[in-house]
């Protein structure tokens, strides 16, 4: 346990608003955490991602199940509300699946912008790491926290507007076969 106090003192803070300007990279974080970290703890960090599967699996940390679960609901929620709208049929929520979760998906697919959709997503996904936060900013479930803040971040840096049009027309003109 010293030594995570050591990883954690030597983490910067993410700014959740700023995700532009991140004073780390994800290479760098899971290398400072390979100096401080038990093999154990290593094994988890190391399939720490924002796609959780889609069946349940255990983590090791009852912290990133937890997360897992949350995300896996949100994407669920997500998938049901699109196929509903294509009148596709879709699957059923787990029991696990909150009245949050469902409001965050439709208010997300309500939105007519993807990257606001995106933005706002991103941004119930902070939320949902903050109020798991655990209380100890030493502990081993803070360091994936913060793995999961730094996967957010760098996953929003990469949106950019111009290529986002770009993309999504060849997309739509790919489903609609106007391109080959």
């Amino acid at each position: 346990m010293a030594s995570q106090y050591y990883l954690m003192s030597q983490l910067p803070a993410i700014d959740e608003n700023d995700s532009k300007q991140l004073a780390i990279t994800e290479k760098y974080f899971r290398d400072l955490c390979s100096r401080f970290l038990d093999e154990k703890s290593l094994k988890v960090l190391e399939n720490l991602s924002l796609e959780p599967s889609r069946e349940e699996v255990t983590t090791g940390s009852e912290f990133l199940d937890k997360w897992n679960d949350k995300e896996r609901c949100l994407r669920l929620a997500l998938a049901q509300i699109r196929a509903v709208k294509m009148k596709k049929e879709s699957t059923i929520l787990p029991g696990s699946c909150t009245a949050d979760i469902l409001q965050a998906a439709r208010t997300a697919v309500g939105m007519d912008s993807p990257l606001a959709a995106e933005e706002f997503l991103n941004q119930y996904r902070m939320d949902t790491l903050n109020s798991m936060q655990p209380l100890d900013n030493f502990s081993i479930d803070a360091v994936y926290a913060y793995g999961l803040k730094l996967l957010l971040c760098q996953r929003m840096k990469l949106f950019d507007k111009e290529v986002g049009k770009v993309s999504y027309r060849k997309i739509y003109d790919e489903i609609l076969g106007e391109t080959t």
